[in-house]
């Protein structure tokens, strides 16, 4: 059973524990070039993971109905974002790529990456995130259909472990139109492609 202790730590807590790690490392935080380590690292974690201080829904929750009749598919490709493992809490640095094809309401493309952004921010494994961004936008938009294509390099296997640089994880999600019609799916890939996206996201 889950625990239901949720109580989110105070800062001087917060940097206590990373004092703590630094000690188990074997250094000392209270030498001169370790001594602000602790409130540097709390605050580089508040932008880390700033997503779980924000909605998605209300990121996507203004749209616009006058598009004279576009139905076509809308993408928007090429969205860097930086995550963070949820098992080792390194790095994940990516591009998204994401698309719907609109039922008379669009959103604003710079919500797009935005959306990317909210769910990058927390601590994450790629799967997880591919869905969580088509989901939303499916949800919220209500769109024919939502695309979305994720390619990551993970640092927990590039620079631990196994240690295999230069390797990329790709995933996808399709739904409504993307999922059911072949050529929809196709026109997507295609975008990607011309995007100058790596050549996997094609096949």
């Amino acid at each position: 059973m889950k625990s239901t202790d949720t109580a989110r730590p105070t800062r001087e807590e917060a940097e206590a524990a990373v004092r703590t790690l630094i000690r188990w490392t074997g250094d000392d935080p209270t030498r001169e070039g370790l001594i602000d380590t602790p409130k540097r690292v709390v605050k580089a974690y508040e932008e880390f993971f700033a997503g779980y201080a924000e909605d998605p829904r209300d990121v996507l929750s203004r749209t616009f109905e006058e598009v004279e009749g576009y139905d076509e598919v809308i993408a928007l490709t090429g969205i860097r974002f930086e995550s963070h493992c949820e098992h080792h809490m390194v790095p994940i640095i990516g591009t998204a790529h994401v698309a719907y094809l609109p039922d008379r309401r669009v959103v604003g493309i710079s919500k797009l990456a935005r959306l990317v952004e909210v769910f990058a921010k927390r601590l994450q494994i790629q799967e997880k995130m591919t869905v969580q961004v088509a989901d939303a936008l499916y949800e919220v938009l209500q769109p024919r259909g939502v695309a979305v294509v994720i390619e990551a390099a993970h640092e927990c296997m590039t620079t631990r472990g196994v240690h295999k640089p230069g390797v990329a994880m790709v995933t996808s999600r399709m739904l409504g139109a993307f999922r059911e019609d072949a050529r929809t799916r196709r026109e997507f890939f295609d975008l990607i492609g011309r995007s100058g996206g790596s050549g996997s996201c094609g096949v």
